[in-house]
């Protein structure tokens, strides 16, 4: 067909069978300055009959089911026995005759249409297995009984809180969450979320700015154990403390009944507009009894933006493409940002954006799939994107749900708040680094660096340069030129990365103890990163240190610090053979009465004195070859010299205070 000015509908009959379908757009032009777009692909017909029947009579299958079969389970199933009893695909399923259904962790069903469960039958969904359905107009006829079964992470306190969402309908807050404290049993209304004032360590203030807290304390509901839970909303809850206290592993399984969520679920997620500068926070949850891929979640919804500009897009709502993770570690305090006496802290979240994903407080980067009953937090964007008003400045959208993006992959859903890190990840196009700060008095801080496609090496906005919105004693992150902002997660154009690349990072402390603190790598991916050593440079003490092969340790005083750290990818980056023979011509003699000269080849410009915590103690001027100065108020025996000499060159040196 020819291509006109308009959008015209063409339509073309698919004949013969199969599970597979390809589609060839072929396109022949007359020009070079011809504009072609391509929108709304459509693949519509009717569900044909499942090709075949197999049967499952207790022992063995009278043929292997596939996706074009119809499964019927006549006898007990339990994946978890291997065998015969393995993970399965099937183009319909049938559980009768009083049969049990089992699919354990890491195991799954896959059934493409529909599925029945008879009276006096049971399916079981065990916390890491997945029961999947691919066509959204599949039927359910649920006469039996459902169970799905999630597991929490290991708690430390009864206060620590699990975001959840039914994959299952109809079922209750006081039947599934039953070993819940009833009087903390809350939903999140996004209506009533508005952030335009800020105040540091919850001291109660008014100032004009955000801090990711509601203002007036309305946005979390409490919920009644009689409320039904509705598909694809998210609720929070923590532990009976009774039953707590009498668990000795401090793991729990929750228990859902009722028919499995099923096909296109559709949540409203609301923006408050009288503060444009906040994040439009909306707790939503994966529906179903399957993990869902949150790259699939992000590109399904027209909805759902890969930045925080208001960029326009066709569709009822807008969300920022990033996902925010509840990984309960830290315990409350005092001086945590909320409307309470006690609060928790913000940096518990982990993260999945367009760049990669960030650990929360548990040290756990997550994977790329939300788990089934998993409940997570999205921001919906500010105007002029499009919205429906509802009240005053509230304005509301939609997030879609479908069964394209469930997964039928062993393991996927094996990530309910648990893990295990390894520090290589994959191999592949894409090179990204994780950066872990931990120290001896129980920080924890990761930032990741990116190397996208779609990402540029400025702020391109919240999916691929995700800020750091709050931090619990000290933080470590990267930072962009012309930006005030802390990121968490930054992406950058992938053609940047050589071996000249500098990554900024920065680091901010409130701990005015004395603290050993430590710079680790957390995982790398990319075939760069996978053949090129990675260095810490120290600015503040001029050193490079292979990152690749050891741990970073330093101190530092209370403060933030955005150039004291650089990770490099070059050898040479500190040093030329002029700065060795300076280091080497740098001598330090300890005098009578604290006086102590410098001694260098060339003039010396500046020497300032620093302590083992980063402290600065003396900053001095000279003009000649040897200075003389009285360090008479060092209270530690060995302290640190930097010395800037004529030539441009700063030497570093630690020397011994008798």
């Amino acid at each position: 067909t020819a291509i006109t000015d308009t959008f015209t509908q063409f339509v073309q009959s698919i004949a013969g069978t199969g599970s597979l379908l390809d589609i060839e757009i072929e396109f022949n032009l007359d020009n070079e300055d011809e504009d072609i777009a391509i929108d709304n692909i459509e693949i519509w017909g009717v569900i044909t009959p499942c090709a075949t029947t197999v049967t499952w009579d207790g022992t063995t299958w009278s043929a292997p089911p596939d996706l074009t079969t119809e499964a019927i389970i006549n006898g007990n199933y339990d994946t978890s026995n291997g065998g015969t009893e393995i993970s399965f695909s099937a183009c319909s399923l049938t559980v009768s005759n009083n049969a049990t259904l089992n699919i354990a962790d890491n195991d799954y069903i896959e059934v493409e249409s529909d599925l029945t469960v008879d009276t006096g039958s049971r399916i079981i969904v065990q916390p890491y297995g997945a029961f999947i359905q691919n066509i959204d107009a599949s039927i359910n006829s649920i006469s039996g009984d459902i169970i799905v079964r999630k597991e929490t992470a290991p708690s430390n306190s009864w206060h620590e809180y699990t975001y959840w969402s039914s994959p299952v309908s109809g079922e209750t807050i006081g039947s599934a969450l039953f070993d819940s404290y009833v009087n903390k049993r809350f939903l999140f209304n996004a209506q009533n979320y508005l952030d335009a004032t800020k105040e540091t360590a919850n001291n109660g203030a008014t100032d004009p700015g955000q801090d990711m807290i509601d203002d007036n304390g309305d946005d979390w509901v409490w919920v009644s154990g009689t409320a039904a839970m509705t598909p694809g909303v998210g609720y929070t809850t923590v532990h009976d403390k009774t039953v707590f206290e009498f668990t000795p592993v401090k793991r729990f399984i929750y228990t859902f009944r009722g028919p499995f969520n099923n096909g296109k679920i559709t949540v409203p997620i609301y923006r408050n507009d009288s503060e444009l500068m906040d994040y439009n926070w909306n707790l939503v949850g994966n529906p179903y009894p399957s993990a869902i891929d949150a790259d699939i979640f992000l590109a399904t919804n027209s909805n759902v933006a890969t930045d925080i500009n208001g960029t326009s897009y066709n569709g009822t709502g807008f969300t920022d493409g990033v996902i925010f993770l509840w990984s309960h570690n830290t315990p409350f305090s005092a001086t945590a940002n909320g409307n309470q006496d006690l609060n928790f802290s913000d940096a518990d979240y982990a993260i999945i954006s367009a760049t990669g994903q960030l650990a929360g407080g548990d040290g756990v980067i997550p994977s790329r799939y939300i788990p089934s009953g998993q409940g997570f937090f999205i921001s919906m964007t500010n105007p002029p994107t499009p919205a429906t008003l509802v009240s005053g400045d509230v304005y509301t959208g939609d997030v879609v749900f479908n069964n394209a993006m469930r997964v039928a992959v062993s393991g996927a859903n094996d990530q309910f708040f648990k893990s295990s890190n390894s520090k290589k990840s994959s191999s592949s196009i894409a090179n990204k680094l994780w950066i872990n700060l931990t120290s001896d008095n129980d920080v924890f801080s990761q930032a990741l660096v990116g190397y996208v496609n779609g990402a540029t090496n400025s702020d391109d906005g919240f999916a691929y340069d995700t800020n750091k919105y709050s931090f619990k004693n000290a933080t470590i992150y990267s930072t962009i030129e012309g930006s005030n902002k802390m990121f968490s997660i930054q992406g950058k154009a992938g053609n940047s990365l050589n071996e000249s690349e500098i990554i900024k990072l920065g680091f901010r402390t409130t701990i005015s103890v004395a603290a050993l603190y430590k710079l680790s790598i957390a995982q790398f991916e990319g075939d760069f990163l996978t053949g090129n050593t990675v260095y810490l440079k120290d600015n503040l003490l001029n050193t490079l240190h292979n990152l690749s092969v050891s741990d970073y340790t330093f101190t530092s005083e209370v403060g933030e610090f955005n150039s004291r750290f650089e990770v490099v990818f070059n050898a040479n980056a500190l040093n030329t053979d002029e700065n060795i023979s300076d280091s080497k011509s740098l001598k330090i003699i300890e005098l009578e009465d604290d006086r102590v000269q410098f001694t260098a080849s060339k003039a010396i410009k500046t020497v300032r004195i620093f302590d083992l915590l980063g402290r600065q103690l003396y900053d001095f001027k000279g003009q000649s070859n040897s200075e003389t100065f009285k360090l008479s108020n060092l209270s530690s025996a060995i302290y640190i010299a930097k010395v800037e000499l004529s030539n441009g060159t700063t030497v570093t040196k630690k020397a011994f205070k008798k």
